[in-house]
């Protein structure tokens, strides 16, 4: 394997360890370290253009959610290895060996799209948000995620927040998150949602099993409480996700409508979008901005990583009118802590 092939796996097996999949973790090292079958999957893995890490094409990444929608259908091999069993790593690679060698032509064509996780956990920082803007801005919400991918995190008004000594969400919740929560409590004011878009380049559909099984494989194996609130959410999702290009889907629901607060917001997307689209982007929410009123307010949520040394990603609101920017908190990649910082 290419040593820079090599560095991808370990190092995206340095994340999965930090992230609590130790089973994932193995595998990732396991596919660095073992020889592979050889075949035309091989040749285009090792050969496989640019960046392969997690902050370009992310092929570990590809390689475990293929090999995890395998088990998930059911393949004996690696259902017998697979968490919750334990097995030894020669047993572990064994039966990836076979995958990779039995199953090439699944794998290969499952490896052309890039991960796509609806990680329903990053909602919890959604919905503290948007607990927050409510009680300043106390109006109906349009919402538009981009990078929605199969749009479940859309639906964060139908989930619960449990905090301590507080419940944010309705009573009848598809699902209930419960981070790890430090600082004060936000507002209690629950918005109402009036629209909601997605908008992605390759939207998945939780109602059809292939984009389903794909929604699911990417989480990782060993993992269950995060498959459950995955499929709790999909059994929920209802708001439609457009196919287009993230500013281009934005750009002709950015006219104010009077009386709505226009919430953009996405979660660990923003990143990947290439610069010349991030600077049209931020470029057309700015002029938008500048145009919005008390009784037609915009606001601009990101939760992403921001370059800095401290721990997860930061949850950052730009508000209007007023252009004003409040670090409402940290928060785990996954959704499993939150140190929420927002003023009162």
């Amino acid at each position: 394997m290419p040593s820079a092939l090599v560095t991808s796996f370990t190092d995206q097996a340095v994340h999965c360890d930090n992230l609590g999949s130790a089973f994932t973790a193995r595998l990732c090292t396991l596919l660095a370290t073992r020889d592979w079958p050889a075949g035309p999957l091989r040749d285009r893995v090792f050969a496989w253009p640019g960046d392969t890490g997690s902050r370009g094409q992310s092929v570990p990444l590809r390689l475990c959610g293929a090999l995890h929608a395998l088990q998930l259908e059911g393949d004996p091999a690696l259902t017998a290895v697979y968490p919750p069993q334990a097995a030894e790593d020669d047993a572990i690679w064994q039966a990836v060996h076979a995958a990779l060698r039995d199953h090439a032509a699944f794998i290969d064509r499952f490896i052309d799209s890039p991960p796509q996780t609806n990680e329903v956990r990053r909602a919890a920082g959604l919905i503290a948000a948007s607990h927050w803007l409510h009680a300043r801005h106390p109006l109906p919400f349009r919402i538009t995620e981009l990078g929605a991918s199969g749009g479940l995190n859309l639906m964060f008004d139908h989930f619960a927040l449990a905090l301590p000594g507080a419940t944010l969400g309705p009573t009848r919740a598809a699902l209930t998150l419960e981070p790890a929560w430090t600082g004060a409590l936000p507002p209690t004011a629950q918005p109402l949602i009036v629209d909601r878009l997605g908008v992605d380049l390759n939207p998945l559909d939780p109602a059809n099993p292939a984009d389903a099984l794909r929604l699911q494989a990417y989480l990782w194996a060993g993992q269950p409480h995060r498959l459950a609130l995955t499929r709790a959410a999909m059994g929920i999702a209802r708001a439609a996700v457009i196919r287009a290009d993230a500013i281009d889907g934005l750009t002709p629901r950015l006219p104010h409508v009077r009386g709505q607060l226009h919430l953009i917001y996405h979660t660990i997307a923003w990143q990947y979008f290439p610069a010349d689209r991030q600077a049209l982007g931020r470029a057309r929410i700015e002029a938008a901005g500048a145009t919005a009123t008390d009784d037609a307010p915009l606001a601009w949520l990101g939760m992403e990583s921001d370059g800095t040394n401290a721990a997860g990603a930061a949850l950052t609101l730009r508000l209007w009118p007023g252009d004003v920017t409040v670090r409402l908190a940290r928060m785990d990649f996954h959704g499993r802590w939150i140190e929420w910082t927002a003023p009162d």
